[in-house]
């Protein structure tokens, strides 16, 4: 055990923002514990949606997880309820300084399966000199958003994932929480509507696109110069901190979709979760504690390149000032944003809606038809509890 009596291992995701925030937070933490020691090791960010819990916590003591993840958590008893092992006014205080529905987010079957240690949901993000060198201005509507993508400029995420993730904003911003009926994902006039405006926007992007995640789209517009805005992707405050990246991104609320209000995107995030066959559990609450509390949220976590889920965070004068107003100005998005569906049999869907309306994105199609697929492989994840 290199000396340390107690050692715990961690798996988070591969990006500055999962991996060399807990390090940080882990090496903090062993500096004032140092009988601990606690390795982090990391996976790409589509494992990260998409490898069952179950399996990682078989081999890791700590689990930074998707909150889709909960209702499963809560079925089959992989990870450990928090609020059994956590202190009352600790759970209390995370529950009242949420951004948005994020610490809601890890809760099912009556208990708290993950501490939202990190909070995201797609926004807007602009290259602002790129702007300013062509005389553009921020788009306001879907139509100044058309308008511009029409210019070759414009690009966002097209990976199966995040394509499903916005045709759950554009439906919920028409109106209409997906999931919420027994055997239709959405209904036909609102699920049609939905599938048009994102292919009238798309029609215009980059066909490399569809290939890419919010992290490859940040990269594409902070290394070179062909592109100024994406007008929705989960955001990540490390492009706005100078340094991080050589040109540097703003992030916005997004636009108004047909007079209907701002988009409402479908909330992200990430949850430290504790394994059920963690042999030094009062150890690992204790880690767990340290990372979610404010303290930390504000200065180890975000220093390490952690973007916080604690509010306090997001309306702070220090974390803003390092991040062009990032927290500032995405919080309204966050705080409206639509919470997913979470039943037991959903990542079943999740892994397999996005594919179909992928296709549909580049390739067009018949909309009522890819309903019906969809409603399909909704009908089936509902079986899939049982």
């Amino acid at each position: 055990m290199n000396g340390h009596e107690i050692e715990l291992k961690g798996i988070t995701w591969n990006h500055s923002r999962g991996f060399t925030s807990m390090v940080a937070t882990a090496q903090r933490f062993s500096e004032l514990h140092p009988n601990v020691e606690i390795l982090w090791e990391k996976r790409s960010l589509q494992a990260f949606a998409d490898e069952p819990i179950d399996q990682l916590a078989k081999r890791y003591d700590l689990l930074v997880i998707d909150h889709p993840w909960a209702g499963f958590a809560a079925r089959h008893r992989v990870i450990l309820p928090l609020d059994q092992h956590l202190p009352g006014e600790f759970m209390k205080d995370q529950a009242q300084n949420t951004v948005g529905r994020s610490h809601e987010s890890y809760s099912s079957g009556g208990h708290q399966w993950a501490l939202a240690i990190d909070a995201a949901t797609p926004v807007a993000a602009s290259r602002p000199d790129l702007f300013k060198a062509n005389g553009l201005s921020i788009p306001e509507t879907y139509d100044d958003l058309l308008d511009l993508s029409k210019k070759g400029l414009v690009i966002m995420p097209g990976i199966p994932q995040d394509t499903l993730m916005n045709f759950y904003m554009m439906c919920c911003t028409l109106g209409e929480d997906v999931c919420t009926g027994e055997e239709e994902v959405v209904s036909p006039d609102i699920g049609v509507e939905a599938l048009k405006l994102l292919r009238a926007l798309v029609v215009k992007m980059d066909p490399q696109i569809f290939d890419w995640n919010p992290i490859r789209v940040y990269e594409a517009m902070t290394q070179t110069d062909k592109y100024l805005y994406c007008p929705w992707a989960y955001g990540y405050s490390n492009y706005s901190r100078s340094g991080y990246a050589s040109k540097l991104l703003h992030f916005h609320d997004m636009v108004d979709i047909g007079g209907k209000g701002k988009a409402i995107s479908t909330l992200g995030g990430t949850g430290l979760a504790v394994s059920a066959q963690c042999r030094e559990i009062e150890m690992a609450m204790h880690y767990a504690q340290y990372v979610a509390s404010p303290e930390c949220q504000q200065s180890v976590f975000f220093g390490g390149g952690g973007q916080p889920g604690h509010r306090s965070s997001w309306t702070d004068g220090h974390t803003n000032a390092l991040t062009a107003d990032f927290f500032k100005n995405t919080l309204p998005a966050l705080d409206r944003s639509f919470l997913r569906p979470r039943y037991n049999g959903h990542m079943y869907f999740q892994d397999r809606a996005g594919a179909p309306i992928r296709d549909y994105l580049i390739n067009g199609g018949e909309e009522k038809a890819l309903l019906d697929q969809l409603n399909r492989l909704y009908i089936k994840s509902k079986k899939e509890q049982d």
